[in-house]
């Protein structure tokens, strides 16, 4: 039976640091992120389901969160004022994150890939559901700038407001719900969030 490497792979992704050219309070590595990505893109589906009569699969929708940013194993964090600098480098970082989401597909062995394809390649997002993911990739982002700025770190304002365009620019009424309800504690201490 032949060797995979697919899962050394991603175990790699702790190591690749997100927000590069910030000074953070506390690092954060892709793994993490896309831990937290999945559990807010999985509450964004229910509470679009439960609430506005939506009907996604809210455990698809995690499992495509958890997997969005794999392909970075092979590519890197590329930065977000860079990626999106011009058109152009969007464009052919685009084909490279393509590329790398296949590479990473060829890793399994091939009775398992389709079972994998629908999560790691995006092209296999339905609309709602890729909607849902980059919701809950940006409200993260959004959250880790409130963590930031909540330490004192204030490199974070620019990104802060920029996310906060984002948000507003993917607005829906499951994002409107879970920044009611969850976001305001992020900017509370430890014991601010217990006492309840």
């Amino acid at each position: 039976m032949k060797q995979s490497h697919f899962f050394a792979h991603l175990s790699r992704l702790k190591l690749i640091s997100r927000w590069p050219l910030m000074r953070n309070v506390r690092t954060e590595n892709v793994s993490e992120h896309s831990l937290q990505v999945a559990f807010v893109a999985h509450a964004l589906a229910v509470i679009k389901n439960r609430k506005f009569a939506g009907t996604v699969n809210a455990e698809r929708v995690a499992l495509m969160a958890m997997y969005h940013d794999a392909s970075e194993v092979l590519t890197g964090d590329m930065p977000t004022p860079t990626k999106y600098y011009n058109p152009q480098i969007t464009v052919e970082y685009k084909k490279i994150e393509k590329i790398a989401q296949h590479k990473l597909i060829d890793m399994l062995p091939e009775e398992l890939r389709d079972d994998f394809r629908p999560f790691i390649d995006d092209d296999f997002y339905a609309e709602d559901e890729r909607h849902l993911v980059k919701q809950a990739d940006a409200l993260c982002a959004y959250l880790k700038t409130i963590e930031e700025m909540s330490a004192g770190n204030n490199e974070f304002k620019l990104a802060e407001q920029r996310l906060k365009k984002t948000l507003s620019e993917r607005n829906s009424p499951e994002m409107e719900y879970f920044m009611s309800v969850f976001v305001p504690s992020f900017s509370l201490s430890l014991d601010e969030i217990t006492l309840d």
